[in-house]
């Protein structure tokens, strides 16, 4: 059974940034996570409380919360490879 992975992309409005993260972390998982995902996206200018337990310093910012362990990358997501390696998805080459 594979597992599901539950991720929280953290943004600061609708930026290019904050929507070029989402669409390259929709397309990725899509791609490669056989629909076994979920991901919720905080905006930060509406729940900024949400920052401090995720430790988020940066923006935008995917949080890898299920399965363990925790992982956090800073960015547009933009590198297809640092993010699944990130992700635990692939292995580093």
């Amino acid at each position: 059974m594979e597992q599901t992975y539950e991720l929280r992309l953290y943004i600061a409005g609708k930026t290019q940034k904050s929507i070029t993260a989402l669409k390259n972390l929709q397309k990725y998982c899509e791609e490669d996570l056989n629909c076994q995902y979920t991901i919720e996206v905080i905006d930060l200018l509406e729940q900024p409380q949400l920052a401090e337990g995720d430790q988020i310093l940066a923006v935008p910012t995917l949080v890898k919360k299920v399965p363990e362990p925790l992982r956090r990358i800073i960015g547009d997501l933009s590198n297809r490879e640092k993010v699944l390696v990130g992700l635990d998805i692939r292995t580093k080459n």
